[in-house]
C-alpha cells in the first residue's frame, strides 16, 4: 500500500482525523468542525444538515443534540448515520458512515454543563424540528425555563449525545489536475481491532 507521508501517516484513522481537525482549528474561520450528517426517514428519503463534531475518541465520533428532532429520529429508526467534515482551507474532507447509539450518561452531562446558560436553556425550550408559531414564542418559552430553574437547568431527558462507530472513514486530500489522494478505511474483517486501508481511484 502506498500510503505517503504526511498528511496520511500513521496506523490509527482517529489519531488522523485529531490531527486534521486541530491542523483546520489554524485555518478554518468559522467552525472546523462542523459536519454535514446524512440520515433517511422511514421512507428511506435521505436527510442532510450541519451539525458540530464534539469528540473524536478512540473508536467513535460523538455530536449532540435534541433526541426528538428529526435526525434523532431518524437515527433511532435506522441505527445508521454518515457525515462528512470538509474543510475549503486545506482542500481536505474526512467522510464516515457508521452505526449509531446514544451517549446519555455522565459524558452527556459534562458536555451540556460545558455549554453556556442561554445555550443550556435553549436546549429546554426548543421543541427541535417541530412547527413554531413565531419567534416571540420562542423567546416566551426561554423565559418561562429560565424562571423554572433560576440559572442552573440540569441536562434535558430528551437532550444528549449520538456516537457513531465506522464501518468505514475516507480519507480525501486535493490534487493536481483532479488527481486527489483517496485512502479508504474499513475494520479489519479478522476482528482483531485493527484496520484495513485501500487507495482509491480520485
Amino acid at each position: 500500500m502506498d500510503i505517503p507521508a504526511g498528511h496520511f501517516a500513521g496506523p490509527d484513522p482517529f489519531t488522523i482525523a485529531r490531527r486534521w481537525l486541530a491542523e483546520a482549528e489554524a485555518t478554518e474561520p468559522n467552525d472546523p468542525n462542523a459536519i454535514a450528517l446524512a440520515t433517511v426517514d422511514a421512507d428511506g428519503m435521505p436527510d442532510v444538515r450541519m451539525v458540530l463534531l464534539k469528540e473524536i475518541e478512540d473508536g467513535a465520533f460523538v455530536f449532540y443534540t435534541n433526541y426528538d428532532s428529526a435526525k434523532g429520529v431518524q437515527i433511532a429508526q435506522s441505527g445508521k448515520a454518515a457525515f462528512v467534515l470538509h474543510w475549503k482551507s486545506l482542500r481536505r474532507q474526512i467522510r464516515v458512515r457508521g452505526t449509531v447509539t446514544r451517549e446519555e450518561g455522565p459524558q452527556a452531562d459534562a458536555y451540556y454543563n460545558s455549554r453556556s446558560l442561554q445555550s443550556r436553556l435553549g436546549a429546554w425550550a426548543s421543541q427541535q424540528s417541530r412547527p413554531l408559531e413565531s419567534r416571540g414564542a420562542l423567546v416566551a418559552e426561554v423565559a418561562k425555563v429560565t424562571a423554572r430553574f433560576v440559572g442552573n437547568p440540569p441536562r434535558p431527558p430528551f437532550w444528549g449525545g449520538f456516537r457513531i462507530v465506522p464501518t468505514q472513514i475516507e480519507f480525501w486530500a486535493d490534487g493536481a489536475f483532479r488527481l486527489h489522494d483517496r485512502f479508504q478505511w474499513t475494520p479489519d474483517a479478522s476482528g482483531s481491532g485493527g484496520w484495513s486501508t485501500r487507495r482509491l481511484n480520485p
